[in-house]
């Protein structure tokens, strides 16, 4: 299952803040579809927990933004239409920025994409 995340709606100073992330749910991966303003990895891996999913950079080591409301394990979403609070972790030793996320698009196919994004993927 593929999901892709609109973020936006962020508190600083310049409103044309987002970024749009493409979730796999089989693999725990995202990749980078679009952003401004926000500096986003191009792909990382995600953790889900407690209702919740951290989306990190592709090392693991540094969560980029958590997706409060967001679960991946659940049987029953994420469906279309669906949205929480993001919280951009902007700056290593500072509170997040505040923002919202949500859903634009589900798509539940199992085709492999043309090029893949992910530096461990094999070709």
């Amino acid at each position: 299952m593929r999901i892709t995340i609109h973020l936006d709606t962020f508190e600083c100073p310049d409103p044309a803040v987002y970024a749009i992330l493409w979730l796999d749910r089989d693999t725990r991966k995202w990749s980078r579809e679009g952003h401004a303003v926000i500096d986003v990895p191009q792909w990382g891996t995600l953790v889900s927990s407690k209702g919740s999913t951290r989306v990190y950079d592709a090392a693991g080591m540094h969560p980029f933004c958590e997706l409060s409301g967001l679960d991946l394990t659940s049987a029953d979403g994420p469906f279309e239409g669906e949205s929480g609070h993001a919280l951009w972790y902007r700056h290593a030793h500072h509170a997040p920025v505040v923002g919202q996320w949500h859903v634009q698009c589900v798509d539940e196919t199992d085709a492999e994409p043309e090029n893949g994004v992910f530096a461990d993927d094999e070709v």
